[in-house]
This record gives structure tokens, C-alpha cells and sequence, in this order.
């Protein structure tokens, strides 16, 4: 009985991944429980601090169909954690009490935080490959669009022209320094925990840090320096790093909504019969996943905040704020993939109207050249007295609602120095593009 927007039979598919589930489902986190104890059994037989014979009896069990999952949830109700359900599972399921040696030296909490790296481990290959598939999408838009002009927008008025591309390559820009992110990040989140009690290992008199270590290389997981049973800031990291890639994902998602609007048309989410229609309003086209990357990447910014109150932890091992992290990171992940796929949807499939663009451009009749025309005065009139003369003529342009070069060739200080066909030139949106196409070949010449 489904009852969260990520695990509902009807919305699952919307706000998240099969896969991201996957990850961080009962069975995934369970299974990772027991290979934690499969590994640290196996170099504990390795190093003779067990006698291999029980290190062979407990791998052989550390298989979830193994497991009653029935049990293990009426365990953790009476218990408060499922690690001694799944300890006491398998050491029943062992012959002549060899389970006995399962958990030898370890503490809940190594064996929870280690298995949860695991499970962060897969969420974030899942992460980077939808990061990889949305960098290539963004790309192709940039460089199919890298001179098609459209008008730039400051206060959501009409600035001065851009390209498309260039909007794309600067949401690609951000993409690629969150590719880069992961990379950096990935050797300080992804160590293991195997530290005791109170971290210091006094439950292993001797080979304490060569269990620690073999653990970790069995595991492919950095060792700690330290235990971080309440240093929290590796699980915290993961958190703001996806409520970065959450917030570039939001622009996204907050620029097609506004370029889909009637009155501006210039692009639309992909097509499919019936998508984003309204029950009552037939000619309706909704941006539905823009609304949708909207509300899931609020969601887990929220849930990154939660995830730094887990980090004020008290003392060696906490009172409430680790369980703080049980509750979101599996909804930070799972709503980052669903924000993630909704993006390489609209991405991949968006339709550009390159020529209402241009018409866009021009419904002001020439006034957002303004910048253009005061520029190109400035040797003759100068910067500041171009500016006020400009901005006069601006306001008259949008009183008589007549085109700005009608006006500008009237004035007689301008036609002093400029004819029409350079104040033509100077209105032509074409010729004031910048060093967009620069700035565009620049993103994507640094691209993996």
C-alpha cells in the first residue's frame, strides 16, 4: 500500500526512477547490510582473527532470499535498528553456532553507514550518467542553435539579443562544473565506517586496522583516517551537491515554462498526443515537466537543509540526527532522478521556434537596439549624452508607436554623423549578438 509520491503505483514513474528505487529499496539496503558482514567475515577469516571455517558459514548465508524480511521488520520495531535482526538472522542460519563470529568487532552503526555508502556509490553512477546524457543534449542544442538570435530578457522585459545557444551553453556550463563535482567529491563520500562503539575499535585488541582496511579494499571503499560515526559532513556534501544540480535543473525548467507561454511561443516541450492537456480548455499545452522539475528539486533542496541539521550530532554517537539521514537521502535521490529524467525528456525532444524568436525580437519596433544605436553615438556625441538622447527618443518611439530607426533618422544631431544604412546597421539584431558564438564554442570546446 503505496503511500509517498515516489513509491505510488501512479505518480512512481513521474517523480522518480525504477532504477533510484531499486537503490534505495528494502532489498538493495538489506542486501548491502550483508555484504558488509560477508566482507568483514571474509578478511577477519583472511587475518585468523576468526577461525575461517565460521568466515565460510557466514558468507555462505549473507544472500537476501536467506533473510525473512517479515521477521526482519517485526525485529527492527522491537529492536530500533535492523543491523541486530540481520546479525541474529544469520547467526541462526550457521551451523555449530559459527554465526557467533558474524558482527566480530563491529557496532550498528559501522555496518548502516557503510551500507548506505554503497547505496550512494550506485545513486551516483545513476546520477552522473544522467548528467553525461543531459550535458550531450544541451550540446547539440548550443551548437545547432549557436547564432540563432532570440531577445535576452533582465526583470522578465526585453533586454538585447542573445542566441539560443548561448542561453543553452550557459545551463551547460553549470552542468559540466556538477560533472566535475561528483568527480571531486567521490573520494571524500565514498569511505567506508568501521570504527566501534565509540570509534576508537577497543572491541579488536589486535588487528583492528588491518580488518578496517582489508574491509574497505574488499568493499572498493576509501578507508577512514578517523571514525565519522557524528562527523557528518561526507553524507551532507552528497545532499548540497544534489541541491545544486536540483537548482540548475529548476532554471531549466524555469525557462521553457516562460518560453512556452502564448504570448511568447518560442519553444515547447516535446510532443505526445494528449500531453499537458486541460480537462476543460482544449487548445491548452502544459508544460508538464517543467512543473514537475519544479516541485522535485524544491523538495530536495529542502531535504539537502535537513541532511546539515544531521550534522549537529552529540557526542560519539548521536541521538536522533543520524536518523534524520534515513528519512531524506533516499527521497533526495529518488526525486533527483525523476528531476533528472524529466530534464533529458524536455531536453532531447524540446521544438525551437527560431522564427517567433525573431519575431520576438522585433515586436518593440527596434527599441531593445537602443544599446546598439548608443554605442555606435558614442565616439560622435559621447557615452552619456548618447544615452539621454537615445532614451528620449525611446520614450517618443513608444508614444507615437512608430519603429525606432524612423525616429532616429529624424533626428538631425544623429544624421549629422549617421546615415540610414548605418543606423539600419546598427538595428539589425544580427550585428549585435556579441561574443555569444565566442562564448558558445568556448563551453563546448571544454566539454569531456
Amino acid at each position: 500500500m503505496p503511500s509517498t509520491i515516489i513509491d505510488s503505483s501512479i505518480f512512481q514513474g513521474i517523480f522518480s526512477t525504477d532504477a533510484m528505487r531499486r537503490v534505495w529499496s528494502d532489498e538493495n539496503r538489506t542486501q548491502k547490510y550483508l555484504d558488509v558482514e560477508a566482507a568483514l567475515a571474509k578478511v577477519q577469516g583472511r587475518l585468523g582473527l576468526i577461525p575461517q571455517e565460521a568466515a565460510d558459514e557466514i558468507v555462505s548465508h549473507c544472500h537476501l532470499d536467506q533473510i525473512d524480511m517479515v521477521k526482519l521488520r517485526a525485529q527492527t520495531e522491537r529492536i530500533g535498528y535492523p543491523i541486530l535482526g540481520v546479525v541474529s538472522q544469520l547467526n541462526a542460519l550457521c551451523r555449530d553456532k559459527l554465526g557467533e563470529y558474524c558482527h566480530w568487532g563491529a557496532t550498528t552503526q559501522d555496518i548502516t553507514d557503510t551500507a548506505t555508502v554503497l547505496q550512494i556509490r550506485e545513486a551516483l553512477e545513476l546520477v552522473d550518467a544522467d548528467l553525461a546524457a543531459i550535458s550531450k543534449a544541451m550540446a547539440d542544442l548550443a551548437r545547432q542553435h549557436r547564432l540563432t538570435p532570440m531577445i535576452g530578457r533582465s526583470n522578465l522585459q526585453q533586454a538585447i539579443p542573445v542566441t539560443f545557444g548561448y542561453k543553452m551553453a550557459g545551463m551547460l556550463s553549470a552542468i559540466e562544473r556538477h560533472r566535475t563535482r561528483l568527480a571531486q567529491l567521490r573520494p571524500r563520500v565514498l569511505v567506508g565506517e568501521f570504527a566501534g562503539a565509540a570509534g576508537t575499535l577497543a572491541s579488536l585488541s589486535t588487528g583492528a586496522m588491518e580488518t578496517q582496511a582489508g574491509l574497505m579494499t574488499e568493499l572498493g571503499l576509501g578507508q577512514p583516517d578517523i571514525a565519522w560515526h557524528t562527523i557528518r559532513d561526507n553524507i551532507a556534501e552528497v545532499g548540497c551537491f544534489l541541491g545544486l544540480v536540483g537548482g540548475t535543473l529548476g532554471k531549466l525548467s524555469m525557462d521553457v515554462k516562460l518560453m512556452m507561454q502564448t504570448e511568447v511561443a518560442e519553444v515547447y516541450e516535446p510532443f505526445a498526443h494528449g500531453r499537458g492537456s486541460s480537462s476543460t480548455m482544449p487548445q491548452k499545452r502544459n508544460p508538464i515537466s517543467s512543473c514537475y522539475i519544479h516541485a522535485q528539486i524544491s523538495v530536495v533542496r529542502q531535504q539537502a537543509a535537513s541532511l546539515m541539521d544531521a550534522m549537529v550530532a552529540d557526542h560519539e554517537r548521536s541521538t536522533g540526527p543520524w536518523e534524520i539521514e534515513w528519512i531524506v537521502l533516499p527521497e533526495i535521490f529518488c526525486l533527483m532522478a525523476g528531476a533528472l529524467k524529466q530534464s533529458l525528456f524536455v531536453l532531447q525532444g524540446l521544438e525551437v521556434d527560431a522564427q517567433q524568436m525573431r519575431a520576438n525580437i522585433d515586436i518593440t519596433g527596434g527599441l531593445v537596439m537602443s544599446e546598439a544605436v548608443m554605442m555606435g553615438l558614442g565616439p560622435y556625441l559621447g557615452r552619456e549624452y548618447a544615452h539621454d538622447l537615445v532614451y528620449d527618443i525611446c520614450r517618443e518611439a513608444v508614444k507615437q508607436k512608430r519603429p525606432l530607426l524612423d525616429l532616429l533618422c529624424e533626428n538631425a544631431e544623429i544624421s549629422r554623423h549617421l546615415d540610414r544604412p548605418a543606423l539600419e546597421s546598427l538595428c539589425d539584431p544580427q550585428n549585435y549578438l556579441g561574443q555569444s558564438a565566442v562564448m558558445v564554442d568556448r563551453v563546448l570546446g571544454k566539454l569531456r
